[in-house]
């Protein structure tokens, strides 16, 4: 519920602020829940497709020195009622040759999914609970992510986008399993 409500935040907040000139894109598409990349033992423990939405704001001037990266609040909703995610953070933008961009990101979020075994650590009863549940071992972690972005005119484009999320060791101690999700997604830029 807190993620429905955080995604009916951002899009009122989206609505609103882009009269004013201040979001740069909006990227709107679905990812393939929790797949595997390098790790593939939590993988597939969760499945359903995701809403992916994210809003990328005008670079303000005082992260010129960083690069200029562009502010971004972005939600990832699980259909199947597995863990969803909401993340703010900064997006950087390389274009590389024309009519092509990549995005890379580093952030902060929150899940509405699990943390610890409901049993003690090595209760057989766990056993059917942890293998259809990844448990992240905090409820704050860092969202990392790529977008590879391909420009179809002035103002669409279509992206292959990754994102990872996990508390890394540093926000949360103990088990970390972590997530992979990625997919499509359909970018809207506005005007320059």
């Amino acid at each position: 519920m807190r993620h429905v409500f955080g995604a009916l935040c951002v899009g009122v907040l989206a609505g609103q602020m882009a009269s004013a000139d201040v979001i740069e894109d909006i990227s709107v598409g679905v990812l393939q829940h929790n797949i595997c990349v390098l790790d593939c033992d939590n993988a597939d423990k969760e499945d359903g497709p995701d809403i992916s939405a994210e809003v990328a704001f005008v670079s303000p001037d005082w992260l010129g020195f960083a690069a200029s990266p562009r502010p971004y609040v972005a939600v990832t909703a699980n259909t199947a009622g597995k863990t969803s995610f909401l993340a703010a953070g900064l997006q950087w933008e390389w274009v590389f040759a024309d009519g092509w961009s990549l995005q890379p990101s580093l952030g902060y979020g929150f899940h509405d999914g699990e943390n610890s075994f409901p049993f003690p650590q090595g209760d057989p009863r766990n056993d059917p609970v942890s293998a259809e549940t990844v448990f992240f071992g905090s409820r704050d972690l860092f969202r990392t992510s790529f977008a590879l972005t391909r420009a179809l005119g002035e103002d669409w484009a279509v992206q292959l986008h990754y994102e990872h999320f996990s508390h890394g060791q540093i926000l949360g101690s103990g088990r970390n399993q972590g997530i992979d999700n990625a997919g499509l997604r359909v970018r809207y830029r506005y005007g320059d």
